[in-house]
Parts: C-alpha cells; sequence; structure tokens
C-alpha cells in the first residue's frame, strides 16, 4: 500500500552529497524496478561530478560514458532520465530520433537538439537569477505602485508649505503602503506603461530541410522594436504581476544567464535520444528506410563532440551525457553502424513489469496513479480511496491486456483507471460531497466484460 514519503521541500539536497546508492535511492521514489539502469545512470552522474574534481588538464579528456537503455515501451526508460536530470538540476531535453532525417531531405536537423538544449538551460538559467533578484523587484514594484497610487505632490512656492506638503505625502504614502501590503488596494485601477513582447518570427530554408530560427528583431532593429510600450489599465493585484515580471526582465542581466547557460550545457547537460531503434539499419533498403543510416552517420558527430551554433553562441557537445533508448523489437543493438555503438558503451536491458511491479506503481511513487485521481476529485469534495483487492484487480487486468494486446509497460494502467473511475469522474460534484470507496468487485464489474471482449479491449483498454 502507499508509502509515506517526505514533502517536497526535504528533497533539497545538493548533489556532492549523494552517493550513488544514495542517488538509485532518490530515482526509486519515482521509478519502480529497473535497478540496472538506475545504478547505470547513477554512476554515470556520479563520474560526471567526479570529473569536475580532476584538474582541468586530465577533466579535458575525461568524456562521459554514454548509455543505451533497451527495453519494451512503459517501463520507465523515459522517467529514469527525466528524474536523473531534475535531481541533479541539469539541462534535459527529450528527443525522438524518428523525426530527424539525414541532409537532404526535408526533416528536423539533428543540431536542433543541442539548441533546444540550450534553450531549456536559458530558461532554467534565467528562472534561477529572477529568484535571486525577486526581493529586490518586488521592493521595486511597490514603489512604482505607490507612484502611481500617490503621485508626487507638485512643488510649493514658500519653503513652509513645501516641509507641510512633504510629510502630508510621506504619512499618506506610508499609509497606502499599508494598506497596499495588506491587499486592501488589489481591486483599484491604475494604468501601467508595459513593452510590447511581439517579435516578427521567420523560416529559413536550409539544406537540412525547414529549421525554425529565433530571430531577436529587437536586436537587429533596436530603433524600431526596442522601445514600443502601450498602456494598460489593470487591477493592482494583476499590476503587480505585470510590473514584476519587467522588474525582473530588467535586473537579469541577459548576456550573464546566455554564458551561464551554455556553460552549464556544455558542463552538464543531458540529451535523451529516444526511439534510436527507429533508425537502426544499414543502407541497402528503399522508400523511408533509405535514411537511417544517414541519421545514425548526423547524429554521431553530435555525440562524439562538435562544435554547434545556437543564437546564444557556439556550444560544444563533448561532455554532453547522451541517453539513447529503444525497444528493439524488430532490430537490435548491433544494427546500429559501428561507430555509434562505441559512443554508448554502457548498455542496460530493462525488464517487463511484471504484476507486482504494476500494483507498486500504482500505489507507491510519489505520482502514483491512485494519489492523482484521489487527489483530483479531492477538489471537489469526493473522498476517493481504493481497497487492497481493487489495487490488485486492476493491476491484473493490466497485464491481462497488455498479453493479449501491445505491451505498453505501465501506460496501460492508466487507460485501466479511467475505465473504472468513468462514472465517478463524470458525476463529480453533483451528488454533493461523499465517499467514494473502490474495491476488486467494482473492478471487475467494469472491466471484465471489455477484456473478456478482444475487439473491445483493443479500442477502449
Amino acid at each position: 500500500m502507499p508509502i509515506n514519503l517526505p514533502a517536497a521541500s526535504e528533497e533539497l539536497r545538493t548533489l556532492d552529497l549523494l552517493t550513488p546508492r544514495e542517488i538509485v535511492a532518490e530515482l526509486d521514489r519515482y521509478v519502480v524496478g529497473q535497478s540496472a539502469a538506475k545504478r547505470s545512470v547513477a554512476v554515470a552522474l556520479r563520474n560526471r561530478l567526479r570529473r569536475q574534481r580532476l584538474p582541468p588538464e586530465m577533466a579535458a579528456e575525461v568524456t562521459p560514458k554514454n548509455i543505451l537503455m533497451i527495453g519494451p515501451t512503459g517501463v520507465g526508460k523515459t522517467e529514469i532520465a527525466r528524474r536523473l536530470a531534475r535531481l541533479s538540476g541539469s539541462p534535459f531535453v527529450k528527443v525522438e530520433a524518428s523525426k530527424f532525417t539525414e541532409v537532404g531531405y526535408v526533416g528536423r536537423d539533428v543540431d536542433s537538439m543541442i539548441r533546444d538544449l540550450t534553450e531549456a538551460a536559458v530558461d532554467m538559467v534565467r528562472r534561477e537569477k529572477q529568484r535571486e533578484v525577486r526581493d529586490k523587484a518586488e521592493r521595486n514594484v511597490e514603489e512604482q505602485l505607490l507612484d502611481l497610487l500617490l503621485p508626487p505632490p507638485r512643488a510649493a512656492e514658500a519653503p513652509e508649505d513645501a516641509g507641510r506638503a512633504r510629510e502630508s505625502f510621506r504619512a499618506t504614502r506610508e499609509k497606502l503602503r499599508g494598506q497596499l501590503r495588506a491587499g486592501q488596494l488589489d481591486a483599484r485601477t491604475v494604468e501601467v506603461e508595459v513593452r510590447e513582447r511581439s517579435f516578427p518570427s521567420f523560416q529559413i530554408l536550409t539544406s537540412q530541410g525547414v529549421e525554425e530560427m529565433d530571430v531577436n528583431v529587437k536586436d537587429l532593429l533596436p530603433g524600431l522594436f526596442g522601445g514600443r510600450t502601450k498602456r494598460r489599465s489593470l487591477p493592482v493585484s494583476e499590476a503587480r504581476e505585470v510590473l514584476l515580471q519587467e522588474e525582473e526582465s530588467r535586473l537579469v542581466d541577459a548576456e550573464q544567464v546566455a554564458r551561464i547557460a551554455v556553460d552549464r550545457v556544455q558542463s552538464s547537460g543531458i540529451v535523451f535520444i529516444d526511439e534510436i531503434d527507429k533508425v537502426a539499419g544499414r543502407e541497402g533498403g528503399h522508400g523511408p528506410d533509405v535514411s537511417r543510416e544517414g541519421v545514425q552517420r548526423d547524429i554521431l558527430p553530435i555525440v562524439e563532440g562538435t562544435t554547434v551554433s545556437t543564437k546564444y553562441g557556439p556550444v560544444r557537445t563533448d561532455h554532453i551525457l547522451f541517453i539513447a533508448a529503444g525497444a528493439f523489437h524488430v532490430s537490435k543493438p548491433s544494427d546500429l553502424i559501428p561507430e555509434l555503438q562505441g559512443r554508448f558503451p554502457i548498455r542496460v536491458e530493462l525488464e517487463s513489469l511484471t504484476l507486482e511491479d504494476l500494483v507498486r506503481i500504482l500505489t507507491e511513487p510519489r505520482n502514483a496513479l491512485v494519489t492523482q485521481y484521489a487527489a483530483l476529485l479531492g477538489t471537489e469534495g469526493v473522498q476517493l480511496s481504493f481497497t487492497p483487492d481493487a489495487i490488485q484487480e486492476m493491476a491484473r487486468f493490466a497485464m491481462e491486456v497488455n498479453a493479449a494486446t501491445e505491451n505498453i509497460g505501465a501506460r496501460r494502467l492508466a487507460t485501466i483507471l479511467e475505465t473504472v473511475l468513468d462514472e465517478v469522474s463524470f458525476d463529480g460534484p453533483d451528488p454533493g460531497p461523499r465517499t467514494v470507496r473502490i474495491d476488486g468487485a467494482e473492478v471487475r464489474r467494469r472491466l471484465a466484460p471489455l477484456v473478456k471482449d478482444q475487439d473491445l479491449s483493443r479500442f477502449i483498454l
């Protein structure tokens, strides 16, 4: 049954304090089973930290040991990589190898995975810098709102009148400050000036196909787009958010953000290449298969180490960790070109999920499905709970449907739960606050007819 886990605030630990064993323990809180894969990524992550402690000359020679995950869909390959990146605070991007095509075909350029990773890193660093200046920005916004609510008085002619006006103004301003902090002025309307953020975007046709390119027109034509503003009448509550965004953008140095982001990508970026088995194959085919080896040869220099041009500057890929994954039902890892195989020295096979694994997936992780549904319905006064035999039955039906149709692993559980909770979710708050307890008999009543009918199970489950 559910395991009580620490609150989110308790999981904030610096990476250098986590041993590989502790990294695996952290991953266990979100992904059930797959200990071999967790050990591999934990060692890879720890080796990255070890490399940073080496002398610069030696560190430059140590390359990441990229990982190839082999296993069916829905067993946790993507989730392990995503949680690893979140745990380490590393820039992370997930791409599908099947959307890339070799040079000369219309499709995405493989360099775009590094550009996407750099964009993710810039967003990450920008949010960090905004948190650092949040207190100062809030103080500045408070002063701006007070200026809007109480404009400064005009200069008085007589000195004694000027002194009394200043004292009166200060007293009134401090009174308004207290009301503003207490939220008593949130409904009052003020007029604010905000910068227009809409800039033209372009698509260019390159030798690699149609590739979107973000052109910063503000930098190219600063006189035309840089200073345009518009006035908006907003309630104080909304004006505070608008002004806060403007102030944070002003206080954060964009060049520093770009520089830190590029350094972070080069030293700790993680790229997860899914569906690598879809491009496994050698030349000699025809039709859509003809470009498979070409895609592999285009990916090869990215994994080996090259320089990719981005709008934030050149990015070296030598020390980016690449994690590739694929089911390899039709093909096998040896179908990849030898050069690419050599760049993924760590091979780990993920196991198919057992009935016990599905039961644990339903209940144990922090983001367990039954916990999510209970929280969703709880917002409308419905207290949802599941008996142990209901959990067991849902896992059993998921195993049966996976065996009879396509095996999609733990993703089948979401479909099973949606079917079991269809009536409860549809009724929602209509009958009023109530307690709903799902037992094994209810699960069988909802699912048994569908599982028995093979045609229905293919379409509904």
